[in-house]
């Protein structure tokens, strides 16, 4: 039995958490035995998979010593598996404990340069080939992200669902990196054109990353704000359109998902985003921050959504959970 053991950075599931997850699951049934890390407990900690404390430190001052400090249990840990999973660049400051242990490095994020440390990973997977291209003097694999081709069906989270209007909406973190302010500031435009139209910010701040903007995005009345939700895959196929006004995206998982459900998107031509979307198929690309082009796109979408959510439909397979277990399987296998 091949036994892996995952490293996660963090103690409450993001989108690398919940991919991650995704895989493990599959890992499991392939007849893996799966353990994970997380910093000091939480809902991951409650995943249904045996569960250690390791802390590979954090983004904040001094992190990096905390890193240092748990090498020693790294180590450990670390030999009572076939395969050690960093999931993450966090995760990555373990990388000097662990020579002569199989590891596994994923990259989800966008780097601007390559510790020398991470040339000690035997596999190096990367979420888009935007983030392998920023690994200079890594041998990447792209894999993308995992989504589940059927997520469950949710009712809407928004009130007055199912009332025969169209409804444009922003899913994720309100943060500037994601853009959801752009949706607000085209909102005016898009009405115009579209009178039926409902445009919904679904999601908040849970990092408090930027307490301003979040707010800034909540007091508008231009749209509806719905808060957090869980499993926002299954809601999403009541939406007609996703927009995506990102900064900064390594790959963007909740385009994949809207897709997987027959959701036609509009997201900003900007790092893995391209690799999801093909632009004039089955959603629309914009530069960021032009906000006559997004609203643009949002009505141009909606004009063409049956033949465009199809096409997403379509497209989303490529990112099916079970085929990226066989292939990730097959890269981090000893």
């Amino acid at each position: 039995m091949t036994s892996v053991l995952g490293v996660l950075q963090v103690d409450v599931p993001g989108g690398a958490e919940v991919g991650f997850l995704r895989l493990a699951r599959r890992l499991r049934a392939r007849g893996w035995d799966v353990r994970l890390t997380t910093p000091s407990g939480g809902p991951l900690a409650e995943a249904g998979y045996a569960w250690e404390p390791l802390d590979p430190g954090g983004l904040a001052a001094g992190a990096g010593a905390r890193a240092v400090a748990s090498w020693p249990r790294a180590r450990r840990l670390s030999k009572e598996a076939d395969v050690t999973y960093l999931n993450g660049t966090v995760a990555a400051r373990l990388l000097p404990a662990l020579r002569g242990r199989r590891t596994v490095l994923h990259v989800h994020d966008m780097v601007s340069r390559v510790p020398r440390h991470w040339h000690h990973a035997d596999v190096v997977l990367a979420d888009s080939q935007a983030v392998a291209d920023r690994l200079d003097g890594l041998d990447a694999h792209v894999v993308h992200c995992p989504i589940e081709l059927d997520a469950p069906e949710l009712p809407a989270p928004w009130t007055a669902a199912g009332d025969g209007r169209p409804v444009v909406g922003f899913v994720g973190r309100i943060e500037p990196r994601k853009g959801p302010l752009d949706l607000v500031q085209a909102a005016p435009a898009i009405r115009a054109a579209r009178p039926d139209a409902r445009v919904i910010v679904i999601g908040d701040d849970p990092y408090g990353s930027d307490p301003d903007y979040a707010a800034l995005v909540r007091a508008s009345g231009e749209v509806e704000h719905v808060g957090w939700v869980d499993d926002a895959a299954g809601a999403m196929r009541h939406l007609s359109v996703l927009v995506a006004p990102s900064r900064e995206e390594p790959f963007g998982t909740v385009l994949s998902e809207a897709m997987a459900a027959g959701v036609p998107v509009v997201a900003t031509a900007v790092d893995g985003l391209p690799e999801v979307v093909t632009h004039g198929v089955d959603g629309m690309l914009v530069e960021p921050g032009e906000i006559d082009a997004l609203a643009a796109a949002v009505v141009e979408v909606l004009g063409r959504r049956e033949a465009m959510g199809q096409a997403a439909r379509e497209a989303a397979r490529r990112f099916d959970a079970d085929r990226y277990a066989e292939r990730v399987a097959a890269l981090i296998a000893p």
